[in-house]
């Protein structure tokens, strides 16, 4: 379970990165993966309004969004947005990075794709503000709230702080390191209480790939869902992606998995091998289901693939309704 930092602040040692490396810091702590992009060292380059994103789904600027943080959001399932308040409104860098998204956006409202983590997805806002106005937030939490629905995201509200102006003065706030840890505990430990099952394939591109989304898509509020190999391919089977985009499940910026880093810190309560992969975890309960690419790989033959693995889904989420809780 991946819990992502999107840290707005251009200074190093400030506030608002106490803030977020307190929540990642308790976030692992409970037994989640977390990653920090500290925006103001990235590579963002502003919306040019291009308008491609609403026509083709993707964004022709090449920079960090595109080789890295689209990807990072699409692979998160809690996503924390955090900036210090400039002029009632989060940090430019901040800003440019959610204006990126726009092709989110597009993707979900104008092609009608689903991101398939987005009954699960949660989002945060957290603020950190030098004067004490009563509207000194609502700016940044409107802008969030539309973000995290762009992304798939639930909001989960927003954490802010008045009166915070000097560098160490959160962290030597009386109740804040409390109500980050409590607030990270409430959002991460209900998706940490479901059960981890891995899918492991010989390349994690294709029918492995596509069985671990369409569990994630279907029976994601029930289980976590992950994929992996050994030698994970460079990048998914398009054929592959393209069956289930013609099903409505957004494919865009997923990609194949090495085993030790859907490992992390969680061992999955079982492992479900396809396409003659071999079970690298022998003292893990693990099932070997029966299915291999395509012969012919086509969108056809693949969509024909994810009807057998969504039949054969329903039959092990059933059978094993009382252990998955």
């Amino acid at each position: 379970m991946q819990v992502l930092g999107l840290q707005g602040s251009p200074r190093k040692k400030g506030n608002t990165v106490f803030m977020v490396d307190a929540f990642l810091q308790k976030s692992a702590a409970l037994g989640a993966q977390t990653h920090l992009v500290e925006v103001d060292q990235k590579n963002i380059v502003a919306c040019k309004e291009y308008i491609v994103c609403e026509k083709k789904g993707f964004c022709p600027i090449k920079d960090d969004m595109h080789s890295d943080i689209y990807a990072l959001i699409r692979q998160a399932d809690v996503v924390l947005v955090a900036s210090p308040i400039f002029f009632y409104h989060i940090t430019a860098q901040l800003k440019g990075l959610i204006d990126r998204c726009q092709l989110f956006w597009a993707r979900k409202y104008k092609l009608k794709l689903n991101d398939p983590k987005y009954k699960t997805r949660r989002g945060l806002f957290m603020g950190v503000a030098a004067t004490r106005g009563a509207n000194l937030f609502e700016g940044s939490e409107t802008t969030a709230k539309y973000f995290f629905d762009a992304i798939g995201a639930a909001y989960d509200g927003s954490l802010n702080f008045r009166g915070i102006e000097h560098a160490n003065d959160l962290q030597e706030h009386a109740t804040a390191l409390g109500e980050i840890n409590q607030t990270a505990e409430k959002i991460v430990s209900p998706l940490l209480a479901r059960k981890k099952i891995l899918f492991v394939g010989q390349k994690d591109a294709g029918v492995a790939k596509m069985a671990s989304t369409l569990a994630q898509y279907r029976f994601g509020g029930q289980i976590e869902v992950d994929s992996a190999a050994q030698q994970p391919a460079a990048k998914i089977n398009p054929d592959m992606a393209a069956a289930l985009t013609a099903r409505g499940i957004d494919m865009a910026f997923l990609r194949p998995q090495a085993l030790k880093d859907a490992l992390g810190s969680r061992t999955p309560e079982m492992v479900i091998t396809i396409d003659n992969a071999e079970n690298p975890l022998p003292d893990v309960p693990f099932e070997n289901w029966e299915f291999t690419a395509p012969a012919v790989p086509s969108e056809k033959t693949f969509g024909k693939t994810a009807d057998d693995i969504e039949q054969c889904l329903e039959t092990f989420v059933k059978k094993n309704e009382t252990n998955l809780g």
